[in-house]
């Protein structure tokens, strides 16, 4: 059986985390197929949390099951000016809202980098 978990995307930049407003998001399974496409508002969020199936709460129950309690989703980000951000493996679990942030750097900081997407790896729990 299937429950329903949220991820919530944060685009910002600096330290000061000042919102990025139309931040391409794009969010896939693990075969890399696309299951939702958003742009940040103002406030450098998604409008609405995305709903995305993930296993029912019973997986994460009891100790052994070999069940992994929670969906695992990668994450891809542009906004215009700003290092692109790729974001491997992010835990979603039931009846939940994950909230990923995503600080980005302007590209006039790393000139170089204008072709590269910064990557982050999320380890998986120890459950």
């Amino acid at each position: 059986m299937s429950s329903t978990g949220y991820l919530q995307v944060h685009a910002y930049t600096s330290s000061a985390q000042i919102p990025l407003q139309d931040t391409a998001v794009t969010i896939t399974d693990q075969s890399g197929s696309a299951i939702a496409m958003g742009l940040t508002n103002r406030s450098g969020l998604l409008d609405t949390p995305v709903s995305l199936p993930v296993p029912d709460t019973s997986a994460g129950q009891s100790p052994n099951t070999g069940l992994i309690p929670y969906a695992t989703l990668n994450l891809y980000a542009k906004c215009k000016q700003y290092e692109e951000i790729y974001v491997k493996d992010i835990q979603v679990f039931p009846d939940t809202i994950t909230v990923q942030n995503l600080e980005f750097i302007p590209l006039s900081e790393f000139p170089q980098n204008w072709n590269q997407a910064e990557q982050f790896v999320t380890p998986s729990q120890n459950l």
